[in-house]
């Protein structure tokens, strides 16, 4: 059995937290639970036929107080950076924590997965600011934790590209589900 170590990232009640919950017990919780430091859970799953554990890191939320570890980060194959489509500050919080997250573990895939797709109509973030982030090159998708829309694939998206790393979603230059 394969075992990769996962980070949730991005800013403050992005729904990080709950995204994990949905993946690993299929649930889903309209309390909000601030992560304090590091929680950390773990979920097997096959993917194309290959057996893999996701040691799942659920990282406390970056805000303008708090700034994310390098120490958390460390032993990483990848990542989902999560942001909240009804907050766009959400996406400036998290552009810098790929930065950030680029220099400390080099160039290991990720997924960006713009979280809260139940509440489209209520968004920020716009077409424009997708099609801004498919041209770096990253794979954006769509998400609800409390739907469940999404969820498992993007933890399968990353999973892949984890095990492909020729075809790692922060190389591919797509966006699904805009």
């Amino acid at each position: 059995m394969i075992e990769k170590k996962i980070c949730m990232l991005g800013a403050f009640a992005v729904g990080k937290t709950s995204l994990v919950r949905r993946f690993v017990s299929s649930c889903f919780s309209e309390q909000y639970q601030t992560t304090i430091g590091v929680t950390v859970d773990k979920k097997s799953m096959t993917v194309d036929g290959t057996p893999l554990t996701m040691v799942l890191w659920d990282l406390y939320g970056e805000d303008e107080f708090q700034k994310l570890r390098p120490s958390y980060l460390r032993g990483s194959a990848g990542y989902l950076l999560v942001l909240d489509g009804t907050r766009r500050a959400t996406l400036d919080i998290a552009l810098g924590i790929q930065e950030r997250a680029t220099d400390i573990l080099g160039p290991v895939p990720f997924v960006v997965l713009i979280n809260k797709h139940d509440r489209r109509t209520d968004w920020d973030i716009t077409d424009q600011d997708l099609t801004q982030l498919a041209q770096r090159g990253w794979s954006c998708l769509m998400s609800s934790a409390k739907t469940g829309q999404g969820v498992e694939d993007a933890f399968a998206t990353l999973a892949r590209a984890m095990l492909v790393p020729s075809q790692a979603p922060s190389s591919g230059g797509k966006t699904h589900g805009s």
